[in-house]
């Protein structure tokens, strides 16, 4: 017996030459984008290992010539890249717990409690993502230096990105989404039990979604790892920039090939993460929770 069919062409499909063809073409297309994808950080890898006068050369190389590896070392002091790691690291832990935390919130109240005017609530979240991101610059800005009712300055804190993030509307939508294939039967149950509401979402929905938690895990790490504009805005105390802020800064500081060895540094991590947990992005959006 063959093998079953887990995509739209199957083993008995394979065997005609016309689909045969048809296969291997969208194959060869599929290699061609990919290394295509792959070329831009590659090229910048290759080029962080040039000789400075090398970036010059005409016509110009994509393997160097010469291999420095001790800039590799210079570049790391230099930019004190431990502190670089440590500020994003702290940015990013805590970008992911406000995402996964008060977006799944607010996914959870949309999706299983469902008040009156939940309804009202999600057209405005849909809404939310049709408004340009300027138009709300200088207003959140203005809110960051003199937070509404407090009056605290938030500015040189991490505190204004992670907030922002945890109101995600792209975030919310994909939790509700997913919350709705969870049995609405496994929440009633347990409030019958008597789990409070906050209870359901900790011990019954969020342990049935780690499909889903996995996905904006990666998306809030990718996101917040090459995120510029507002670190750039409010982390204004060199000792708390981020990988990102701190190679801006370097324009018209250093040589090009420093540039490109900080570049590197900063491709590196997100690169290993996305290879390793990539499957689950996917999984994420076509899990269809638990039936029965």
């Amino acid at each position: 017996m063959g093998k079953p069919m887990t995509g739209i062409i199957g083993v008995l499909d394979l065997k005609r030459p016309g689909v045969k063809l048809l296969y291997w073409a969208v194959f060869a297309i599929m290699i061609g984008v990919s290394l295509l994808c792959l070329l831009p950080p590659l090229w910048i890898m290759l080029s962080s290992l040039k000789d400075v006068k090398e970036f010059f050369t005409i016509p110009p190389t994509i393997i160097p010539q010469t291999l420095d590896l001790s800039k590799i070392v210079s570049t790391w002091k230099l930019l004190d890249f431990g502190r670089l790691y440590l500020n994003t690291f702290i940015m990013t832990a805590g970008c992911l717990l406000f995402a996964l935390v008060f977006n799944g919130l607010l996914g959870y109240f949309l999706s299983k409690l469902r008040p009156r005017g939940s309804s009202f609530i999600f057209g405005m979240v849909l809404w939310t993502m049709l408004l340009p991101n300027t138009l709300g610059m200088v207003p959140i800005f203005k809110n960051i230096i003199d937070f509404p009712v407090l009056h605290i300055n938030f500015s040189n804190t991490f505190w204004p990105m992670w907030m922002m993030i945890g109101a995600n509307a792209f975030y919310v939508i994909v939790f509700k989404g997913f919350f709705d294939n969870i049995p609405h039967a496994l929440v009633e149950a347990a409030r019958i039990d008597g789990c409070s509401l906050l209870g359901i979402f900790w011990r019954i929905v969020l342990p049935l979604s780690k499909p889903v938690m996995m996905a904006i895990t990666i998306f809030t790490i990718q996101a917040t790892w090459s995120d510029f504009f507002w670190p750039y805005m409010v982390l204004k105390d060199q000792s708390l920039w981020t990988v990102i802020v701190a190679i801006f800064n370097l324009k018209g500081t250093t040589t090009l090939d420093i540039q490109f060895v900080a570049l590197t540094f900063s491709i590196i991590p997100p690169a290993i993460l996305f290879l390793f947990f990539q499957k689950y992005i996917m999984q994420g959006f076509t899990f269809s929770g638990i039936k029965g």
